[in-house]
């Protein structure tokens, strides 16, 4: 599942009404044309997206956009649900991973013909290329991107590197250079115990592909898993090996039972680096501490990857409004659209453009420093495999077993290599 999700706050259901302008079945109270949005998030994100269409709102005062908000567990159930019920929304928000299931029961409208439509004008090139594949089914675009989340930042805190007289991270630094600076960076008291550890981080994939590993065959149209190929099983075995060989790294066990964050952790001392995406900026930003990001570090050939998370906003083939909802996309994911989420570093634009400006790249004077390093990053992602059965089998199957190498009970050989056999047989299943 996508870690940036997970960030965003599940909420009571909350629906916030605008007017806007446009096009597309008038209702009967007003003569306004509804265009109904479903999405997840926090108060903040509610913030940023009614304050960055507002300009917008005033120059389409025939369109009334109806925001629902929609708890992110069990999101794409209650979309479908909604859907067979014929009470569906017009555009629903999604995540690169509930894409594949939205995208896999044909309940998206194809984008391809409105950009078409609107060419240059709509700027299709203007987004990074890797969003706009992963929402690409068969050469047709059924979402268009509001922004990308490359597992891709390592967090680092400067009072404690420069307490122990070492260098910041660069973004050319290697797993080598991670362990010896994790290993400098873990301090424990006269009894043994660990009271300031030197790395976590929870995205285990971008050991697997900056080993040159993978989960996958093919990401676009998976046939067989790869978890049992050596490279797969060397990588994910580094990263046991962080949390029981080298112990710079808390286990899962060990960090629920501190009692606080990870961001707490980072930010009280107690935590030197950690592994994440750009969406916790907002809330370290909260802490009065001096840190900045460095890429995840090379694997040992020279390989850079990570995962990815990311989302953007389809129209549903149900819409009865489909002219003024596409009115209402271009807003939310234009140039305009996306200013206000790089300002707030919830996350990294999606237009090239404004990801490259003064709101994001250019802009150093504002945590992280080094922002424009996911600009690079993001040609480097891997995103979770492309098949609807794939969220089931790494929660039924692959991540229980995970939990065994991360606790020290098993090696990565001894798991993966039992596991590949259950994965294949999941994998070739006829769908349900």
């Amino acid at each position: 599942m996508n870690r940036h999700s997970l960030k965003w706050l599940v909420l009571p259901f909350l629906t916030l009404s605008l007017v806007v302008s446009g096009c597309g079945g008038k209702s009967a109270d007003d003569g306004k044309t509804p265009v109904k949005v479903a999405f997840w998030g926090s108060p903040e994100e509610i913030d940023i997206i009614t304050h960055s269409i507002s300009d917008w709102q005033l120059a389409h005062p025939g369109i009334k956009i109806i925001f629902e908000h929609t708890p992110y567990s069990g999101y794409d159930s209650k979309i479908l649900t909604r859907i067979a019920g014929g009470a569906a929304p017009d555009i629903i928000a999604t995540e690169v991973d509930y894409f594949v299931t939205f995208a896999s029961k044909g309940v998206l409208e194809n984008l391809t013909p409105y950009v078409e439509k609107d060419g240059d004008a709509f700027g299709k090139e203007d987004f990074f290329p890797a969003i706009m594949d992963r929402f690409t089914v068969n050469d047709n675009l059924y979402s268009i991107p509001r922004d990308v989340a490359p597992f891709a930042c390592v967090f680092y805190n400067k009072k404690l590197f420069d307490e122990a007289g070492l260098p910041y991270p660069k973004d050319d630094w290697t797993w080598d250079d991670l362990l010896r600076l994790s290993r400098a960076l873990t301090k424990t008291d006269g009894t043994g115990r660990i009271t300031q550890y030197g790395f976590y981080g929870w995205a285990w994939q971008n050991f697997i592909y900056g080993n040159g590993g993978a989960l996958v065959d093919d990401v676009k149209n998976p046939a067989h898993t790869r978890i049992d190929d050596p490279k797969t099983i060397e990588g994910l075995q580094f990263y046991a090996d962080l949390i029981n060989l080298y112990k710079v790294m808390p286990a899962p066990v060990a960090l629920a039972n501190m009692g606080m964050g990870v961001d707490l952790m980072f930010a009280s001392g107690r935590l030197a680096m950690f592994l994440s995406g750009v969406w916790e900026t907002p809330g370290l930003r909260n802490y009065d501490f001096d840190w900045d990001v460095a890429m995840f570090p090379k694997g040992p050939s020279g390989t850079q990857a990570f995962g990815s998370g990311g989302s953007g906003y389809a129209i549903l083939k149900s819409s009865k409004n489909k002219e003024a909802a596409w009115e209402v996309i271009k807003a939310l994911t234009s140039a305009k659209g996306q200013e206000r989420l790089a300002k707030r570093g919830l996350a990294q634009p999606s237009r090239i453009s404004v990801a490259s400006g003064e709101d994001w790249a250019k802009d150093e004077s504002s945590k992280p420093a080094n922002k424009k390093m996911l600009n690079e990053a993001v040609a480097h992602v891997v995103f979770s495999p492309f098949s609807p059965k794939w969220r089931e089998i790494q929660e039924k199957y692959i991540l229980p077993e995970l939990d065994m190498v991360f606790n020290g009970k098993k090696t990565a050989a001894e798991v993966l290599t039992g596991l590949a056999p259950r994965v294949n047989q999941a994998l070739q299943s006829a769908p349900e």
